[in-house]
């Protein structure tokens, strides 16, 4: 069974995630034995690596004060959204990547990918999310101070959707974590043990990652170890009753 979960997970989460999985079948399983079983066969996750900043927050473009204040707790789907840009390496250079999460279920919404970084990139992941959540007028859009966020062609397709721009403080990451960890956890789980030589196949294997995995398959411990699409899924059948 722990083989199972952890080669389900590709090796991309560690023993307390596992034993989520496996108490599923033995919920008697205690984590050190777990642990001992673990540690016999060589099941470990992969290890976290730094990254450096991806946007520039010197610009001359207004910003907006931060409404979240680092409380991160949201009652329902869409009310708000963070979003933030990673990159990954190829052998044609780098591959861009903008996403879009929702604090309520942890779910990545939109996303996009090129080899620009850009206002481009940034509007299409948000477009992404647009169509697919059609969020009502007040949403809280929170990003850092970087310049594809405050371009006035980002915040014009903020003020078009009745969205409300929030930024992170200059030079305070934690504002902005929400978004930060899921980039943390794709590089965790995805990108320190690929080597893409394309990048369609970077982009491919980014979608496999949030569309089937991280939305659907992988346990949050921030939303009591749901899947994010199950507690979205959960939160209207409430609504339905």
């Amino acid at each position: 069974m722990l083989k199972d979960s952890y080669n389900q997970n590709k090796g991309r989460v560690g023993l307390d995630k596992l034993l989520d999985d496996v108490r599923l079948r033995f919920p008697h399983c205690s984590r050190n034995r777990l642990y001992r079983i673990q540690r016999v066969h060589g099941l470990y996750s992969i290890r976290r690596r730094k990254f450096k900043a991806t946007t520039n927050s010197k610009h001359h473009y207004p910003v907006a004060p931060n409404l979240l204040h680092q409380d991160f707790r949201v009652e329902a789907p869409n009310k708000v959204w963070v979003t933030d840009i990673t990159y990954i390496r190829t052998e044609e250079g780098w591959l861009y990547l903008a996403a879009v999460k929702d604090l309520f279920d942890r779910q990545i919404v939109g996303f996009a990918t090129g080899s620009r970084i850009d206002t481009d990139l940034c509007k299409r992941a948000l477009n992404t999310a647009i169509r697919r959540y059609k969020p009502g007028p007040g949403l809280i859009h929170h990003s850092d101070q970087g310049v594809q966020y405050a371009s006035l062609d980002y915040q014009k397709l903020l003020k078009r959707n009745h969205m409300i721009p929030s930024m992170s403080r200059k030079g305070t990451p934690y504002d902005n974590a929400c978004a930060e960890s899921f980039f943390s956890t794709i590089k965790l789980e995805m990108i320190y043990h690929e080597h893409y030589i394309t990048r369609e196949q970077a982009q491919s294997a980014i979608f496999e990652y949030i569309e089937i995995y991280y939305n659907r398959q992988r346990r949050n411990a921030a939303i009591g170890n749901l899947p994010p699409a199950d507690l979205r899924r959960r939160f209207y059948q409430q609504l339905a009753a």
